[in-house]
């Protein structure tokens, strides 16, 4: 997919959920806003295989692995809600590479991700900030995965495989925050896409701590994600602990 055609989706999906937030705003009272960065100290799994030639690679790092192998990151999250409605938006930028030693050959991998999501709520059971949250949105990925295939044997020629592609889906999911005491909360949250790829879904379970400006969050995230062509098949999932500060006003 064209980058700018996909940003242009991003934009107009966004822009349509803040208009209709807006609109409802007057018959549900005022918007409280939070901007969290945050840390997601992820293991990272990525699979890929393709059929002209057949050829299969796969990474497994740990966080302690990924940390020396880091070339950037970023993660940052805003929402907006009232007493029925919200919006949020996520974005997660990670780059790393990775090498290994193979029974025939040498495999080196480059992967660089970029996953954004942007969504309208409805709160349908409970009060503000507490209960069950039904949301609908988009979630737009971007990876660019380089993997470099050295064999052992000379007498074979290296060769490179770019699997690289941005996707666009549909996202649908739920969240539910029960209050545990006047400063603790607890949520759990799961959705799922589908359009461009072959398939994503997510899950979290995240503790909350309310200070005077805002909130302490820390839990644990799973993120897997299926994409394809028609040479080529590669999953990527990430799963580890997550711990942020939520700025409120």
């Amino acid at each position: 997919m064209n980058h700018a055609i996909a940003t242009s989706r991003i934009v107009l999906a966004v822009a349509a959920m803040g208009g209709c937030a807006g609109a409802s705003a007057a018959e549900s009272g005022d918007w409280q806003w939070m901007v969290e960065p945050y840390a997601w100290a992820a293991s990272i799994g990525t699979d890929l295989r393709t059929y002209q030639p057949p050829t299969d690679a796969n990474t497994d790092s740990s966080f302690s692995d990924i940390v020396d192998k880091l070339d950037g990151v970023f993660m940052g999250r805003v929402e907006g809600r009232n007493e029925r409605f919200g919006v949020f938006a996520d974005f997660i930028y990670l780059g790393l590479a990775d090498s290994q030693q193979r029974r025939v050959m040498h495999t080196s991998t480059d992967l660089d991700t970029r996953l954004f999501d942007a969504a309208f709520s409805v709160r349908v059971g409970g009060e503000r900030d507490t209960g069950l949250d039904v949301y609908g949105g988009i979630r737009y990925i971007d990876v660019d995965l380089t993997t470099r295939f050295v064999p052992d044997n000379p007498a074979f020629a290296p060769r490179t495989l770019d699997a690289g592609r941005s996707y666009t889906d549909f996202l649908l999911g739920a969240r539910y925050t029960w209050p545990l005491s006047d400063r603790w909360t607890l949520t759990l949250r799961g959705d799922g896409s589908t359009g461009d790829t072959d398939g994503t879904w997510s899950a979290s379970a995240m503790g909350g701590y309310r200070t005077g400006n805002g909130a302490w969050l820390f839990g644990y995230r799973y993120l897997e994600a299926e994409f394809g062509n028609a040479n080529s098949d590669v999953t990527l999932d990430l799963g580890g602990p997550v711990v942020g500060y939520g700025f409120r006003f």
